[in-house]
């Protein structure tokens, strides 16, 4: 919001300063060629009047004086020299054509000597300044206020452009179009304001098509082991023998606990977007996370046959990141390598510079380019053999996205570059880090 009121106080005070300057220069020019005009006219005439008064006599000088006032209707009479005290700079243009402008803030007159009678000054009162004309101010003011409006108004439109495209934004999302984007226009003042809605949308969006395919997941997977409970009930009953009575009864339990194990995995898996608003970030040395993935991983890597190997910095490096989600998020790729692999993992971590990466390649099969996109959603499972009875619910590296996601980072696959397999790359964003 800082540039919207940056930039509405800039419009203001922009308006404000080119029309009233503009005004300003208008009026004093017509004010000027008003006066300037009208100075002209009783200087020309305070010209005639001395050359008609050098050609009389004395003793008829306050006679004809008299007599041109009344002509010219004008306020002029004589003075003596001695009675105008003048500084000798001034003296001079008492004999200069257009006489001497004396202005004081209540009335303006000319003095001109009478060349015949030095003596003798002719003064010519002028009349009081004409007063403002009413209408013209009120023009002017209009003027200002409309200029100050209009303005303001083009400042106006696009802001209003942009509220509307995000009020038409929110309507569609309220309608069910979660796809709907505010579109990116880098003179908004409301940037922000925008990219937090764009932001927002994308986590609705995203939650939402979670919650789908969760739904759509317990719904299938829950009738396999409600059928089986529901068999083994009526087995139960109808059956006399205590012993397979007790085998009935062992088999329901186990389901029970598999259908746990389910639920729990998909509402843990619901509930992680909650987590993102509670991230315990800190500065953590990144060789201490892949050293302590590789040693907790070990005994899983010697169960399968699998030969893990951790690369690690020659330095300490230190991020500032959430321990437990980003152990979590490598963890679950390293237990997915050593599942597929054939005989060799390999983790490592490469300085890059976009931040930093932790990778993790295989000896399996691979991953198929037209599956690399899709492996990422919740409860994609690409081996079959990994059924959900053996606890394999296909949310392992769709946590991981979503805690790389938490870290404005990336995750990716791509074919191996040391081994035959698939490369899973964890991609950290550039951050403030400690280097020892």
């Amino acid at each position: 919001m800082k540039r919207l009121y940056i930039s509405m106080v800039v419009a203001v005070l922009g308006a404000l300063f080119i029309i009233s300057w503009g005004l300003d220069k208008l009026v004093a020019k017509q004010g000027n060629e008003h006066e300037n005009t009208e100075l002209v006219v009783y200087q020309k005439l305070i010209d005639g009047f001395e050359q008609q008064l050098s050609s009389i006599k004395a003793d008829g000088l306050l006679e004809k004086t008299n007599q041109l006032a009344k002509n010219f209707q004008v306020n002029v009479s004589l003075e003596s020299t001695d009675n105008i005290a003048l500084p000798p700079s001034l003296l001079a243009q008492l004999s200069q054509p257009g006489g001497l402008l004396l202005a004081s803030q209540d009335d303006a007159y000319l003095l001109r000597k009478i060349s015949l009678y030095p003596q003798t000054l002719i003064h010519l009162q002028l009349p009081p300044m004409v007063s403002e004309n009413e209408q013209e101010n009120l023009l002017f003011t209009l003027i200002l206020y409309l200029g100050i409006c209009g303005i303001l108004l083009l400042w106006l439109l696009p802001l209003t452009r942009r509220l509307y495209l995000l009020t038409f934004a929110a309507a569609k999302i309220g309608a069910g179009d979660l796809s709907i984007r505010v579109p990116y226009n880098r003179l908004s003042y409301i940037n922000t304001l925008e990219s937090s809605f764009n932001n927002m949308a994308a986590r609705i969006e995203k939650l939402v098509a979670d919650n789908k395919i969760l739904a759509r997941s317990i719904s299938h997977d829950i009738r396999t082991p409600m059928s089986c409970l529901r068999f083994g009930v009526e087995a139960a009953l109808d059956c006399d023998d205590l012993n397979k009575k007790n085998n009935y009864l062992l088999r329901m339990e186990n389901e029970l606990t598999r259908m746990e194990d389910m639920t729990t995995a998909f509402l843990d898996y619901a509930g992680m977007e909650r987590q993102s608003f509670h991230l315990n970030t800190e500065l953590i040395d990144v060789n201490n996370l892949i050293e302590l993935v590789t040693s907790d991983c070990q005994s899983l890597a010697e169960q399968h046959n699998i030969k893990l190997t951790c690369q690690s910095l020659s330095i300490e490096k230190f991020y500032s990141l959430d321990f437990h989600w980003c152990y979590r998020a490598a963890l679950n790729l390293v237990s997915n390598a050593i599942q597929h692999a054939n005989s060799q993992v390999i983790l490592s971590l490469e300085l890059t510079q976009q931040g930093f990466s932790i990778a993790v390649e295989d000896d399996g099969k691979g991953i198929p380019k037209d599956k690399r996109d899709v492996i990422f959603s919740p409860f994609i499972k690409l081996d079959s053999s990994r059924s959900r009875e053996q606890g394999h619910f296909g949310l392992g590296l769709a946590i991981s996205a979503k805690v790389m996601d938490w870290h404005q980072g990336t995750i990716k696959v791509i074919a191996g570059l040391h081994l035959s397999g698939a490369r899973f790359i964890l991609l950290f964003p550039p951050q403030s880090q400690i280097e020892k």
